[in-house]
């Protein structure tokens, strides 16, 4: 299997290209790889290249385009709402399995008993990245700004569910709430749960009310419970 990495700007014409300082260096010091090796790069849009080195410089690593396609995305997309929380390695874990399955969209739900609202952008990203290569993607996931509830709730898809855990409000298992062939948002709430509230938003916006089984799930669990069976209904 050839290397495979990550470079941003990739046109669909051929060329030379110019790898950045990080990427040169892991083909050429770690790798050691030389003058004509092949390799394979996306730009994490649908873009897939395969290369040879021509400029085998641990700074400047230069490459020569050999064929390059377009690849198309599945044709319906997940997105998740998720309220991250303030333990940063537990939502890195998320993200690096959520993007695995192949998920569009993460959106941090700012809700009122959200943990955390910030995050370091940069870092999160590389992890995304890592993540699409490892699995041999060539669409990256776009990590959306932290957002209100309410704005996030808004947004129009196809299907649109929240899971939470009220007592006495009524739910569906997401296995049978969810449908096949749909783009579909799936929102889940803070380690204290939504409010009444946030929930009574969400519903005069088109969510759906689910449950994902018995046992309590931690927040990272139940976002990627939600992303599998998403991928199960759709692309297994």
């Amino acid at each position: 299997m050839l290397p495979y990495f990550y470079h941003e700007i990739l046109s669909d014409g051929q060329g030379t290209f110019i790898l950045d300082e990080a990427t040169s260096k892991h083909c050429i010091q770690v790798l050691r790889m030389q003058e004509g090796e092949p390799m394979l790069l996306t730009n994490g849009k649908g873009l897939r290249a395969q290369v040879k080195i021509v400029a085998a410089d641990r700074k400047r690593c230069g490459v020569q385009a050999q064929t390059i396609e377009t690849l198309k995305s599945g044709p319906y997309a997940f997105s998740l709402g998720i309220a991250f929380t303030k333990n940063n390695n537990r939502n890195e874990w998320l993200l690096e399995k959520a993007t695995e399955t192949g998920i569009g969209h993460i959106y941090p739900l700012l809700t009122q008993r959200s943990e955390k609202e910030k995050f370091n952008a940069e870092r999160l990203k590389a992890i995304l990245v890592s993540a699409m290569l490892q699995s041999q993607q060539c669409f990256l996931p776009q990590l959306h700004e932290p957002m209100p509830l309410k704005k996030i709730a808004a947004i129009a898809t196809e299907q649109k569910l929240i899971a939470h855990c009220l007592g006495g409000e009524p739910r569906r298992s997401l296995l049978e709430a969810m449908q096949p062939q749909k783009s579909t948002m799936v929102l889940i709430g803070p380690e204290g749960d939504f409010t009444k509230d946030e929930v009574s938003l969400c519903l005069g916006q088109g969510f759906l009310p689910v449950s994902l089984g018995a046992n309590r799930l931690r927040t990272e669990t139940a976002g990627l419970y939600a992303c599998t069976v998403f991928n199960a209904l759709n692309y297994a």
